[in-house]
């Protein structure tokens, strides 16, 4: 991956516009929060091969990181704090966000074919 190019971000979002897409979406401050202090809340949220299609999309820089909104018919998607990006061999577009350490924070998927069944959760 790396830093957003918020214009090479934006055409590939508009790119993938009104057609059926894969979204996979995922925040997290996992294990680290309890890790440092026992009493943190340990949040996160993860949903993958949301099988939507969005109206269009938007890249917006928030100082440090991005905002990327998607319009969907009957509501939104968006994930807070990217900040790195790459479109893949199989041509989707993969952006995250990272803590200081390079933990994954948060991460936002697009693909027209569904994204592997293997999740990289321990179950």
């Amino acid at each position: 991956m790396e830093k957003i190019n918020q214009q090479a971000v934006q055409d590939k979002i508009n790119e993938l516009a009104n057609k059926d897409v894969y979204i996979h979406l995922e925040t997290t401050n996992g294990a680290y929060a309890s890790h440092f202090d026992e009493e943190a809340y340990n949040v996160g949220a993860f949903i993958r091969n949301a099988h939507v299609r969005y109206q269009h999309g938007k890249i917006i820089s928030t100082g440090g990181s991005y905002r990327v909104g998607l319009k969907l018919d009957i509501g939104w998607v968006y994930a807070e704090g990217v900040s790195d990006f790459e479109i893949d061999d199989k041509d989707r577009l993969l952006m995250a966000g990272h803590d200081r350490e390079g933990r994954l924070m948060v991460a936002l998927e697009i693909s027209e074919t569904p994204f592997s069944y293997e999740a990289d959760i321990d179950e």
